[in-house]
Parts: structure tokens; C-alpha cells; sequence
């Protein structure tokens, strides 16, 4: 049963990524274009579950495939898509997650909506103290219930994933 843990933002967090980041870079190779550092622990001051969230980026999805016994060489589970069509999904650490790891093909909308997320959120403090304020609440309401505890954050991040992605765009033609 997975524990609903939330902490304050960890400095550490970006080094970890990092450092995972190199590992994930090795085994796919020249399939990969980049690797994003995504979710709330890539969020400076935000309260996160301390699980790394990581997009790579590749050139075909098609090919990752191929890549699933490297990456279990470095401890992850493979999902399939996991509800999401077009994603490729791993994870690593049995009932406590340290690494979740969504990878798509260049060009995917998610790729947007992920980095128009984290990019608003870094640029909104305000928005960011709120959405730790609801974490750490639900958090402390639901400590093992996972599932309770994002359904609970589902319509503050649906309501600020549209005001991110308009965001996004202006910034992005702007």
C-alpha cells in the first residue's frame, strides 16, 4: 500500500533528477531527444510526494519497446501506456515511488500540457503556496489513500492546467 507522503520542497530534488536523468540518457541512446524534469518536485517551493517525474522525449514511441530490459536493469517497472494513450510509463521503488518516468514521442500534446504546468506554476508563487496547502491537507486527510488524495487535487489542477496552457501559449507567441 502506497503512503500518501508530502514534504516541503527539497533542494535535492533537481540533483536526483540529475543524476537519474544520465541513467535514463544511457540506456536509450540516440533515441532520445531530451529528458524533462516535470511534476512538483521540478517546482521550486512547492510541497510534493518526493517521487522525481521525468519525461524523456523521444524520436518514435514505437522504439521504446526496446528499451524496456535497460530500464529494468536500473530497477524500473514497466506499464504499458498506464490510461494514457501515446505515453510509455515506468516506475521505480516498490510501494514508495522515487521515480516515475512518462516517456513521448517529440511532438505529443502532453509534452505541452506537462511543461506548460510546471512553467506556470514557477512563474505563479501564489498559486504555488495554495496548491502545497491542498496537497499537505489532503495529505494529512487521506494518508493511505492514494487515490482519494488525487481525486482530491483533481479540479484545482484541471482549473490551473487550462489557465497554464493559455498561459503557455502567450508566452510562447508573445
Amino acid at each position: 500500500m502506497r503512503k500518501v507522503i508530502v514534504t516541503p520542497f527539497q533542494k535535492e530534488w533537481k540533483k536526483t533528477f540529475l543524476q537519474e536523468a544520465e541513467r535514463v540518457q544511457e540506456v536509450f541512446k540516440d533515441e532520445l531527444i531530451t529528458i524533462h524534469h516535470i511534476g512538483s518536485t521540478a517546482v521550486p517551493g512547492l510541497a510534493a510526494k518526493p517521487t522525481i517525474d521525468m519525461m524523456p522525449v523521444v524520436i518514435s514511441i514505437w522504439q521504446v519497446d526496446l528499451f524496456i530490459k535497460g530500464m529494468e536493469n536500473l530497477g524500473y517497472v514497466f506499464l504499458g501506456e498506464y490510461g494514457l494513450k501515446g505515453r510509455r510509463y515506468f516506475y521505480k521503488g516498490e510501494d514508495d515511488h522515487t521515480h516515475h518516468v512518462h516517456v513521448y514521442e517529440k511532438g505529443s500534446d502532453e509534452i505541452k500540457r506537462h511543461l506548460a504546468f510546471r512553467d506556470y506554476l514557477i512563474a505563479h508563487p501564489k498559486i504555488v503556496d495554495r496548491y502545497s496547502k491542498l496537497k499537505l491537507t489532503l495529505a494529512a486527510q487521506y494518508p493511505t489513500d492514494i487515490a482519494a488524495y488525487i481525486q482530491g487535487k483533481n479540479n484545482f489542477v484541471k482549473e490551473v492546467e487550462q489557465q497554464a496552457l493559455k498561459w503557455y501559449d502567450l508566452q510562447a507567441n508573445g
